[in-house]
């Protein structure tokens, strides 16, 4: 296959590289990207499938960040040295900020493992993410777009999909001011911030998230969560006192219908 730039040619050494130094062993082998949280991996029997297509919408404007904190912290939990490969646009990277190393590694997770890459448009960005998801060996692969992605229909999906499926890859796709259309997509998920428990002396809690499963290929949709990130286990965990099923707020309750037609 002709590399769809040299840019991508050198990401593809990369991977294999870090793939070659245990990147692969360390992958989730036929189970899935595991929360640490049982009850929520239970749920999918073991996280989310491996070498699957995963779609994670904000639940509204404020909550891109979340949703994209969410993913990638997911990915980063896998152990070993397997890679994140983090595809973007110029304008999702402008609209959404920049990504901070000092940040992740604050979060428990090692920026040493991300390889980012900004494209000028959303062509560039599909035809790099079908390079990216046929690198055997990464954690997953990130591909961040904002607004809606004509180019992603069916068909550019399929082929996506089987690229994931063939390399033991998972795709998470983080579609971030888009409504849910049709998809190939194994499982979508809406991701909101939640309140979060102040630590003593009134200290900033932990990243805390909501989220609801609106489609399930394997299973019933309609599943909410409300989980924390714990950065000393690098592991989510059920919220204090929030029960394992939540209600959506009232916000953000336009979100499922339109995720009802798809």
């Amino acid at each position: 296959m002709r590399e769809s730039s040299p840019q991508l040619a050198a990401l593809r050494r990369r991977v294999a590289r870090l793939a070659a130094d245990g990147g692969v062993a360390s992958r989730p082998a036929g189970g899935g990207l595991a929360s640490g949280c049982a009850a929520f991996d239970a749920a999918l029997g073991g996280g989310l499938a491996v070498g699957r297509v995963h779609e994670f919408f904000a639940a509204d404007a404020l909550d891109g960040t979340n949703a994209a904190a969410f993913a990638a912290l997911l990915a980063l939990r896998t152990p070993g040295k397997a890679p994140l490969v983090w595809l973007r646009t110029i304008d999702a990277a402008r609209r959404t900020g920049s990504i901070h190393a000092p940040g992740i590694a604050e979060l428990g997770g090692d920026p040493d493992r991300l390889l980012l890459v900004e494209t000028p448009d959303p062509k560039m960005l599909l035809a790099c993410a079908n390079d990216a998801i046929r690198c055997a060996g990464s954690a997953a692969v990130i591909v961040e777009s904002w607004g809606r992605f004509p180019l992603l229909d069916l068909t550019a999906g399929r082929r996506l999909a089987l690229g994931a499926r063939d390399a033991g890859t998972s795709l998470l796709m983080l579609r971030l001011n888009a409504a849910p259309v049709p998809s190939v997509a194994e499982t979508r998920w809406s991701v909101a911030a939640a309140p979060s428990r102040a630590l003593e002396a009134d200290a900033p809690g932990a990243p805390a998230f909501d989220l609801e499963l609106l489609r399930w290929r394997a299973g019933p949709a309609g599943m909410r969560w409300r989980l924390d990130w714990n950065h000393d286990q690098n592991c989510f965990g059920e919220a204090a006192l929030s029960g394992a099923v939540l209600p959506l707020a009232a916000r953000r309750a336009a979100l499922p219908h339109g995720a009802a037609a798809a």
